[in-house]
């Protein structure tokens, strides 16, 4: 390869010297130094054509023999191949130094001065093009050195090269458009993705796509939301087919359905520790395999809430909840859609559809089938975990709504990311509602600070202590307005 590179600064030596006398009397350039100009310029291109068609550029890091190299040799050749692009490159940078001299020197002559611009724009492509392969020859050279007799890290250029299961190959894989034309997005092919984490979780994810395809998939929810909570947020799609329960039935009637327990052969059971709805209802006192023992009470625990004070401190005669009509005055008539991103059965989406307010709620299955209850509640249950981005557009809800979930547990961090992707889902004007959040005393001023980061304004704000923890804890509840700002 030197043996090729080595003659073009000769070339361009040559074309120097020929246009030395030319820069001086254009006439003469003109009708004779260009024509040599052209010519060693294309003789530059055949020559990089023919290398470029003849040899890739790892055949010319890696091969054993090229002009009498030894196979010894061959990172050496790479760096003087690196060299040799710098030779060419500054011989044109300097040629084209001169030729924008000598068009300052001629501004009188029009004609010269358009060929000395094409001339200097033509070798500004050869710089370009020439500057880019430079760029790909250092990147192969980086990728051969080897600094030690370790055993090199497996590199993952695309997804599909990580995993073993098919599924997920072709799930991961680019799918280019069949026209081979951009599709009605605007891209020219579909990539779909999975999260950052299910690389580190790559054995689950793995159990999680052997299936057959068209058949029916194995009853794993517990590990697809395993995978969920640690990150591995979004999930691949599926192609088999989800199981139902065995003996499915019609869900009661809109009017029944609210606050009645829903038919239990409606869910499957098998990786819950109660089996049906009425083991769930009569927890209400049992606490610790899930976060809202008492959420399917609802004619006890459920029924009255957000809609008369349910827990009133004896001493002060205070209380964290606040209730639904009472907020919604805040902004009459304008609270008409939101998100309720709690632990919860739904009821608050259902006491908000008594006034006319649509609710979206965002839940995950702890311990019980939250979002199957919600369902046949004949509400909107929004499968979601805290890693995943809110799937709303920006500046979309009336209001959001958050209790049981974000509490004294949450990193500042991840509060702060979460707390900002709900300020984006919000309206200007729209409520942030924060429900009953408890934390430890000594942490209070550091998560209501995170708060107060977003600069709402403030609607409600109490602090009123949690009794059952010896007083060592605190509720927290606010609402706040979201402001307007300027685009």
């Amino acid at each position: 390869m030197n043996c090729r590179w080595e003659m073009i600064p000769l070339v361009l030596d040559k074309i120097k010297m020929a246009n030395v006398n030319g820069l001086a009397k254009m006439g003469t350039w003109k009708s004779v130094n260009r024509t040599i100009f052209i010519l060693g310029a294309c003789a530059l291109l055949v020559s990089v054509a023919t290398l470029s068609r003849s040899f890739s550029i790892r055949s010319l890091l890696v091969t054993d023999s090229f002009c009498n190299a030894s196979p010894s040799s061959s990172s050496r050749n790479g760096g003087q191949v690196s060299a040799n692009f710098e030779v060419v490159i500054q011989k044109i940078r300097q040629e084209m130094d001169e030729l924008k001299k000598g068009m300052s020197k001629e501004e009188s002559l029009s004609s010269s001065s358009e060929i000395l611009l094409r001339h200097s724009g033509f070798l500004t492509d050869i710089l370009g093009l020439i500057e880019s392969m430079q760029e790909s020859v250092q990147d192969m050279e980086n990728m051969t050195v080897v600094h030690s007799p370790v055993k090199p890290i497996h590199q993952i250029d695309v997804p599909e090269d990580y995993f073993l299961i098919e599924e997920i190959r072709k799930y991961v894989r680019v799918k280019p458009n069949r026209l081979g034309k951009q599709n009605f997005m605007g891209a020219n092919g579909t990539f779909t993705s999975i999260g950052h984490a299910c690389f580190a979780m790559k054995e689950d994810l793995e159990e999680y796509m052997d299936y057959d395809v068209g058949e029916i998939c194995n009853d794993d929810w517990k590990l697809a939301q395993k995978l969920m909570v640690h990150g591995c947020d979004p999930l691949p799609r599926r192609r088999c087919l989800a199981r139902a329960p065995r003996l499915y039935t019609q869900p009661f009637p809109i009017s029944e359905s609210i606050w009645k327990l829903p038919d239990d052969r409606n869910v499957r059971w098998s990786g819950y520790r109660c089996k049906n709805f009425t083991c769930l209802a009569n927890n209400n006192t049992r606490k610790g395999f899930f976060k809202c023992a008492d959420c399917f009470n609802l004619s006890h625990h459920e029924m009255p809430r957000w809609i008369q004070p349910t827990e009133l401190d004896p001493e002060t005669n205070s209380t964290a909840d606040f209730l639904i009509p009472e907020v919604l005055e805040i902004k009459p008539g304008e609270i008409r859609i939101g998100l309720d991103f709690s632990v919860g059965t739904g009821t608050f989406a259902a006491r908000m559809r008594e006034f006319n307010v649509t609710i979206v709620s965002a839940t995950i299955n702890l311990g019980a089938p939250f979002n199957e209850m919600i369902a046949l509640r004949g509400l909107v249950p929004l499968y979601l975990t805290v890693n995943q981005r809110l799937p709303f557009f920006d500046n979309t809800l009336d209001l959001i709504h958050t209790t049981r979930f974000l509490d004294g547990w949450i990193d500042l961090v991840l509060l702060d990311f979460v707390l900002f992707d709900w300020d984006r889902v919000l309206r200007p004007g729209g409520l942030l509602w924060i429900d009953s959040f408890f934390c430890l005393k000594q942490d209070l001023d550091d998560y209501t600070e995170a708060f107060k980061v977003l600069r709402y304004r403030k609607r409600k704000w109490v602090v009123v202590p949690k009794r059952d923890k010896d007083d060592r804890e605190v509720f927290f509840s606010a609402v706040l307005e979201k402001p307007p700002r300027p685009f």
